[in-house]
């Protein structure tokens, strides 16, 4: 196992820096002059924009960019660095500090309603094949993954909040958890839908093994032979589109924070692309790739967890 974990850490490397340049690339060939956005309205002498300019190294090649991002970044994994400033001085670092705690919060809170009720939405599809609840479950999820996340967030602002009144509209830092009920259900919900799709058909495939007719003809009973042998392998491909799924909730965030203003890290990539601070973009998303491949090594070592028959040399 431990040769294993040192071997997947090794193929992070190409990858962070492959991740990291193509990111790098696309913030920086952005159009517009960041320094000028920065100005607004005002207008700036010939000689404070170039001060600016050499400041944050925007006259210097994108090689040469990109290798003092990097060693910035190098700094920040050994907890002596940073992931830049933007362009009023503020450490992206202490952005990420501030802004973080909230995305977390919510992205968990959508990952917690994605695995109880997506998981059981597909056991319960599974296990009652053609059946009232299995028609529910394939029904209600395609039109879920059909209506994009955006419309789903607005139709759950008005029914939810402006119809009935149940929950908050938008954010409110005094009930941090209660205002992010509304924003971790939409965040959540297309996920959801998919991972109910893939706990059905996975278990219904399943159902259908050889094992599955052993352990019945041996007089176990349903319940243990779906509980315990079908579903442990079922969770398989649920638990790889999980750790996908969870880098993909931290950006699935961008969205749904702008929609119910919540102040994370989501909402601070869109506000920082609007106003073309490139280094706040290139440190949070950097970050988040870390975040992702971390989480993808987790759910690796998982495996063997819930398939003995998976061994790792």
């Amino acid at each position: 196992m431990g040769r294993y974990i040192i071997r997947r850490m090794l193929q992070f490397i190409p990858v962070f820096f492959v991740t990291t340049f193509m990111i790098f690339l696309m913030v920086y060939a952005m159009p517009g002059d960041p320094i000028r956005a920065l100005a607004g309205d005002r207008q700036m002498s010939a000689s404070t924009l170039e001060a600016l300019r050499e400041r944050y190294n925007l006259n210097d090649p994108f090689v040469v960019q990109y290798g003092k991002y990097m060693k910035g970044i190098f700094g920040f994994l050994w907890l002596d660095g940073d992931l830049g400033t933007d362009f009023r001085g503020q450490p992206v670092t202490e952005k990420l500090a501030a802004k973080l705690p909230i995305t977390i919060r919510l992205a968990l809170m959508a990952f917690g309603f994605e695995v109880v009720i997506g998981i059981l939405a597909g056991i319960l599809a599974g296990v009652r094949q053609k059946g009232f609840v299995d028609n529910l479950v394939l029904v209600s999820t395609l039109v879920v993954i059909a209506i994009p996340i955006f419309v789903l967030g607005f139709i759950a602002q008005y029914m939810l909040g402006v119809r009935f009144g149940i929950m908050p509209i938008s954010y409110n830092a005094r009930d941090p958890l209660f205002s992010l009920l509304m924003p971790s259900l939409v965040l959540g919900s297309v996920s959801l839908a998919y991972i109910a799709r893939l706990t059905r058909t996975s278990l219904v495939e399943n159902l259908r093994g050889d094992y599955v007719r052993t352990a019945t003809s041996k007089g176990l009973s349903r319940r243990r032979v779906v509980g315990i042998h079908t579903l442990r392998n079922s969770m398989i491909p649920v638990v790889t589109f999980l750790a996908i799924d969870l880098g993909a909730l931290m950006g699935g965030a961008i969205i749904t924070e702008t929609i119910f203003n919540v102040p994370g890290i989501g909402r601070e990539i869109y506000d920082s692309v609007t106003h073309q601070e490139n280094a706040v973009v290139v440190g949070i998303v950097t970050f988040m790739v870390i975040v992702y491949m971390l989480a993808n090594l987790v759910v690796d070592v998982l495996y063997a967890v819930l398939d003995p028959r998976i061994r790792y040399d």
